[in-house]
């Protein structure tokens, strides 16, 4: 009977860890290039003496959905949506590269680039971008940067720098607790990406299906109750032997 009720309760542990990755789903439906993490369980076998026949469940991360969400025009030119398998390098707290989708950027005001998130975006040299007191401001497809000076005409473009945005498929990101990804393999840095990388005056919405996150919450939570309800008959039933055992001796 120890064998059912263990077995139960790693089910029951692995469902709450997936209705997590949902919450978090959820409440990030609404954040600008969001992807969606992904979750599963599967099966492992409970090694250690005696016959090999007990098989547990564990919660497995998949990583997250790479594909484009929904592209909404703004028309402000510092909002980028980058082109799948594009991404945006940024400074991590650490100090060290990491990449995001999240496209709406901001000037602070000494004239830094970041990201909604207050994170430095970098240039093709991997240095924080910083820009010059301006009177206009233009983002081309490619990530180059120029400006019209102050006191220039409006026809006096000076290019003055070039978003880093970096090729990388699904397969060599890591997502940190952050939310920013990281190269899976840092000893293979990620090239510049060449040619039309991004579309200005356009965000990328999450990718986050809320309609079919919340009917998938109500799915693990109907299948967590199974599973506690598996554990409590299961503990009756030793009750109800142990009793039995009693009696007869």
């Amino acid at each position: 009977m120890d064998k059912a009720l263990y077995i139960a309760m790693t089910g029951a542990s692995a469902t709450l860890q997936a209705q997590g990755t949902l919450s978090h789903n959820l409440a990030n439906a609404d954040t600008v290039g969001f992807k969606e993490v992904l979750a599963n369980t599967e099966s492992y076998p409970v090694r250690g003496r005696g016959y090999a026949s007990r098989v547990a469940a564990m919660h497995v991360d998949q990583g997250f959905d790479d594909s484009v969400g929904a592209q909404r025009v703004t028309g402000n030119p510092l909002d980028v949506s980058l082109h799948p398998d594009r991404w945006l390098a940024v400074q991590a707290p650490d100090g060290r590269e990491a990449y995001t989708r999240a496209g709406n950027l901001s000037l602070t005001p000494n004239g830094q680039l970041v990201t909604a998130g207050g994170r430095p975006v970098l240039d093709q040299r991997g240095n924080p971008i910083a820009l010059p007191p301006h009177q206009a401001l233009e983002i081309g497809n490619d990530g180059t940067i120029s400006i019209v000076p102050l006191g220039q005409g409006a026809d006096t473009l000076a290019e003055v720098g070039r978003l880093r945005v970096v090729e990388a498929p699904r397969e060599r990101l890591q997502r940190g607790l952050d939310g920013l990804m990281r190269n899976g393999d840092p000893a293979q840095p990620l090239p510049q990406a060449a040619g039309t990388v991004l579309t200005t005056g356009v965000l990328e919405d999450s990718n986050v299906d809320a309609a079919g996150a919340l009917v998938q919450m109500i799915q693990l939570q109907r299948q967590f109750e199974m599973q506690v309800k598996v554990i409590q008959r299961g503990d009756d039933n030793a009750q109800a032997a142990n009793t039995l055992l009693r009696l007869g001796g």
